[in-house]
C-alpha cells in the first residue's frame, strides 16, 4: 500500500473543507482558460506550505497548478474568511466529539477584541525638551 503524503487532502477532510469555499462562476463571454480544481489548489498550497519550496518552484509535474494560482488562491480564500470558519468548524466537530480537554484550553489577550466601553487610554506626555523660560 502506498504511502500517503500530507499534501494530498482525502475525501473526508474535502468534504468538510469544499462547501466553505466561495463558488467561482465562469465567465459567459471571454470564458479563458479553465480554472484550476479547488482541491488540486489546496494541494498546492498544501505542499508549498509543508516542504518550504518558494511558490514559484511548485513542481507542475504533480497536477497542482503553478505556484503563483495556488499563491492567488491561498490569498482568495484568506480574503473570504474561509480558515478562520474551517477553524471553527473543525472545533466545533471535535467539541462535539468530546475529544476537546477545555480545562486546559488559553485565551491570549491580543486575539481578543476590545468592545465598545473599553477604557481609553489617556493622552501621552510629551518627552520633548521645553524651550527654556526667558531670562530678561
Amino acid at each position: 500500500m502506498a504511502q500517503r503524503r500530507p499534501w494530498e487532502v482525502e475525501d473526508e477532510p474535502w468534504a468538510l473543507i469544499e462547501p466553505l469555499l466561495p463558488k467561482v462562476e465562469r465567465r459567459f463571454r471571454h470564458p479563458g482558460r479553465m480554472r484550476l480544481d479547488d482541491r488540486k489548489a489546496l494541494c498546492g498550497i498544501l505542499f508549498v506550505l509543508y516542504t518550504g519550496v518558494p511558490w514559484e518552484f511548485l513542481p507542475q509535474e504533480m497536477g497542482f497548478g503553478s505556484g503563483m494560482t495556488c499563491w492567488r488562491r491561498l490569498r482568495d480564500w484568506t480574503e473570504a474568511d474561509v480558515w478562520q470558519r474551517l477553524h471553527e468548524l473543525l472545533l466545533a466537530k471535535l467539541n462535539a466529539a468530546g475529544v476537546i480537554d477545555w480545562s486546559r484550553a488559553a485565551v491570549d489577550g491580543s486575539h481578543v477584541r476590545a468592545l465598545k466601553g473599553a477604557s481609553q487610554p489617556g493622552r501621552a506626555r510629551s518627552i520633548a525638551p521645553a524651550p527654556a523660560p526667558n531670562t530678561m
